[in-house]
């Protein structure tokens, strides 16, 4: 199985950005926790961060024939992106959605979520676990 996992903007600023909502550890951590699940789950992963809407429509367009699954958080582009869900469907390739706070009990502009249109499954409030419980997922999914 292959993941093609996606993070969208200032997800680089882990560990800087807001440690209240989302705690003190790095990208780079979350990076090397994601690598180590997925090598000792026999998992193939690629990891994916931009800070740039079009930059991520293009890697999920290019994921079409080479990835089994998807992992996004796409962050700021969660309540704003079109084009993201749309390249999604496009592809068709089976998605979760994952956010490190819990969204829903954030700000009235945070509960929309585009994505979650055409995700199989959302997690959200779980911190950098919500990243492997949707890799779990989508190899139960797959399976």
């Amino acid at each position: 199985m292959k993941i093609l996992v996606i993070n969208g903007p200032n997800i680089n600023m882990l560990g800087i950005r807001e440690p209240a909502i989302y705690g003190a550890s790095t990208y780079a951590d979350l990076v090397a926790m994601i690598k180590e699940y997925c090598a000792s789950a026999d998992i193939e992963c690629e990891l994916f961060q931009s800070n740039h809407e079009g930059d991520i429509v293009d890697k999920i367009q290019d994921a079409y024939g080479k990835f089994d699954g998807i992992v996004i958080n796409p962050a700021a582009y969660t309540h704003t992106s079109v084009a993201i869900l749309d390249a999604l469907k496009s592809v068709a390739i089976p998605t979760v959605e994952v956010h490190i706070s819990k969204v829903s009990e954030r700000e009235s502009f945070r509960q929309i979520s585009y994505v979650s249109y055409y995700a199989v499954k959302t997690y959200q409030g779980l911190g950098f676990d919500g990243y492997i419980k949707a890799i779990e997922y989508l190899r139960e999914h797959l399976s």
